[in-house]
């Protein structure tokens, strides 16, 4: 069995520290959600505010939409984290770089849709676009990684 060692740059720590500012955005998220959730009152274990409370009530529909931005960001994070690290193999600083804004951009997200307008989330939407180019700079890594395993072993 063989092996691959992997030398990481020495500007890799500022691709850990963009990674770590996920941490506190998401748990300024589950703050708000316990706000929001409060002040609507909606019961535990109900994940959402249902259509009639929502119509009823604006603080349900601001606790719903706290809870999608949420949901949302927990739902990118997985991806985001991976092409982080992957891009980071070859290009640390330009993946530093574009997790923290797509961290920044999550708040702006959260801001935006804690309105209770979720049209207002497009504030944040400059994260989507940091996370697509992250994922086709972390595949260009791959791609790379896999031509030059070849080159060395055929």
């Amino acid at each position: 069995m063989s092996s691959v060692t992997i030398n990481l740059p020495t500007s890799y720590p500022w691709v850990v520290a963009s990674i770590f500012s996920i941490v506190p955005v998401v748990q300024w998220q589950m703050t708000l959600v316990v706000q929001a959730r409060e002040k609507a009152g909606i019961p535990y274990p109900q994940l959402y505010a249902e259509k009639a409370e929502q119509i009823a009530s604006v603080d349900a529909m601001i606790f719903n939409c706290v809870q999608r931005a949420h949901q949302n960001t927990l739902e990118n994070v997985p991806p985001m984290v991976l092409s982080t690290l992957i891009s980071a193999i070859r290009y640390p600083k330009v993946a530093a770089i574009g997790c923290g804004i797509w961290s920044l951009a999550r708040v702006f997200y959260t801001m935006g849709y804690s309105t209770g307008e979720p049209s207002e989330r497009s504030r944040g939407f400059t994260s989507l676009y940091v996370q697509l180019l992250m994922s086709i700079l972390a595949g260009k890594v791959v791609f790379d990684l896999i031509r030059d395993w070849i080159r060395a072993n055929v």
